[in-house]
């Protein structure tokens, strides 16, 4: 499946843009949970936490789910494919372990920050404000350099892929007319 140029440019941009968006959100998140944390002013951590709450309820999942779905799009539709590159085939799978764990650990933990925050808790129990936002942001990071340096080659399926397309070019030039 092959998407036209324009097609392809527009995803390409909607990518970029949302992964981007991503790693600022993780840098975001970094820096209230780092305030959240270290200070001890109680409005400021309320303040801090709410804030995360808003970035992880309101903009985390939408701009992670855009980054899975342009990358799939892009890695179809394009002749770099899902499997036959490796970094390719890293980044779709970190994408997807990030997405997974903002849904599964790093929401649930700046929720029942939140709460324990609204309880009068000190936040000193919750790790997960600065740990999945460093983890986050670490991930972001390396996918942002895999992308731009493509390590590693091909798969084996993109081995595979590429010699039978070889053979296929070969097969028609002794075909043609001379």
């Amino acid at each position: 499946m092959r998407t036209s140029r324009p097609a392809r440019r527009a995803f390409l941009v909607v990518h970029v843009v949302a992964s981007a968006s991503w790693l600022g959100l993780a840098l975001g998140l970094l820096a209230l949970g780092t305030a959240a944390t270290t200070t001890q002013s109680a409005v400021t951590v309320e303040t801090s936490v709410r804030a995360m709450k808003l970035f992880a309820d309101w903009l985390l999942l939408p701009v992670a789910f855009l980054t899975l779905l342009s990358g799939l799009v892009l890695s179809l539709g394009t002749p770099w494919g899902l499997a036959r590159h490796r970094w390719v085939y890293t980044k779709f799978w970190l994408t997807l372990a990030t997405t997974t764990a903002t849904v599964f650990a790093l929401r649930p933990e700046v929720n029942s920050a939140v709460e324990a925050v609204a309880a009068g808790e000190p936040l000193s129990g919750f790790r997960g404000v600065l740990m999945g936002p460093v983890v986050s942001l670490t991930a972001y990071v390396f996918m942002t350099v895999i992308s731009v340096l493509k390590p590693w080659g091909l798969t084996r399926r993109g081995r595979r892929h590429r010699a039978s397309q070889r053979a296929t070019q070969a097969a028609r030039r002794l075909s043609e007319p001379v």
